[in-house]
């Protein structure tokens, strides 16, 4: 009982950072590169998580097994991350979050090959069908707004297939790590694939024009987008059922659009909406469809 309000708070921690993120990576870019945006916003990560470790008791390990896990990391926090910024620039933050929610169907696919995990059932395959149906809708709201919104799409696309196949990847490393050490790990050895990236496509700093909202959502997105979302997660993960944290990817989306209408003047089309209502509909359908078809053939054949 006594861990219950901590429960709570956590979960709606994780519902709250993880829909407003995209609007804080749009934000941060308003007046900033893009690169540099999350260069910056890895370093102070960096920063806080290096000075937490020792203050926490919690041990970076440096071996050969933590290394390869860093590695995969990278992946996703460098791969994704940075495809993310550059989407960011293309289309409405809320979009992003709705073509993040396809990580668990992507993650599963890649799962099949990496880790040999069984094949999709026929629940599943409908489901993938039913969000590829909610893509075509997006992408036709994105041609229709131009080739920069196509653009977007696509890059937020490879984002989300980097950031599901690091969190495979890592799955084959066999080390007992606590998250927190992962993820100061990932971070670290991303920093000079950001510099070397900032360097080349941009490499002015002009923080004379750097707006204070850009700075704010830096700042958030650092503290809270990449340390401390990422501890709470992680905390429910272990406290509740699978099927009870995945239900973020649902909430998370909505949450975005609507914060992305309101606070920074985004559309909501009618293909956008149809997009992201299948691409919800078919995230249910592969998170519990196969166990709701069980359920109703046991009551069937308990009758």
């Amino acid at each position: 009982m006594q861990l219950q309000p901590k429960i709570t708070f956590s979960y709606l921690a994780v519902v709250l950072i993880w829909s407003t993120t995209p609007l804080g990576i749009v934000w941060s870019s308003e007046s900033i590169h893009p690169v540099l945006a999350v260069m910056l916003r890895m370093c102070l990560a960096c920063v806080i998580g290096l000075l937490l470790l020792p203050t926490l008791g919690i041990r970076l390990p440096v071996n050969k097994n933590a290394l390869q896990l860093y590695g995969y990391s990278v992946i996703g926090v460098y791969g994704g991350m940075m495809f993310s910024y550059l989407a960011a620039g293309y289309i409405p933050s809320g979009l992003i979050s709705v073509v993040f929610g396809l990580a668990p169907i992507i993650a599963g696919i890649a799962g099949q090959k990496i880790l040999g995990d069984a094949p999709f059932s026929k629940v599943r395959w409908f489901a993938l069908i039913v969000c590829l149906l909610g893509l075509a809708f997006i992408f036709r709201d994105a041609l229709n707004n131009g080739h920069n919104n196509l653009i977007g799409i696509v890059l937020v696309l490879i984002a989300v297939t980097l950031f599901s196949l690091s969190s495979v990847m890592v799955k084959t490393v066999e080390i007992n790590i606590h998250p927190m050490a992962t993820t100061v790990g990932a971070v670290t050895l991303s920093l000079p694939l950001y510099f070397i990236s900032w360097y080349l496509m941009d490499g002015q700093l002009n923080y004379t024009q750097w707006s204070s909202r850009s700075v704010g959502a830096i700042v958030y997105l650092g503290l809270f987008g990449s340390l401390f979302g990422f501890i709470c997660y992680y905390f429910i993960l272990q406290k509740l059922a699978v099927s009870t944290v995945s239900l973020v990817t649902l909430i998370t989306p909505v949450i975005a659009l609507l914060l992305g209408n309101q606070l920074n003047g985004e559309t909501l089309s009618k293909d956008l909406l149809l997009g992201t209502a299948a691409i919800l509909l078919g995230l249910s359908l592969y998170l519990w469809g196969d166990h709701l078809g069980q359920k109703l053939v046991t009551s069937q054949n308990a009758l």
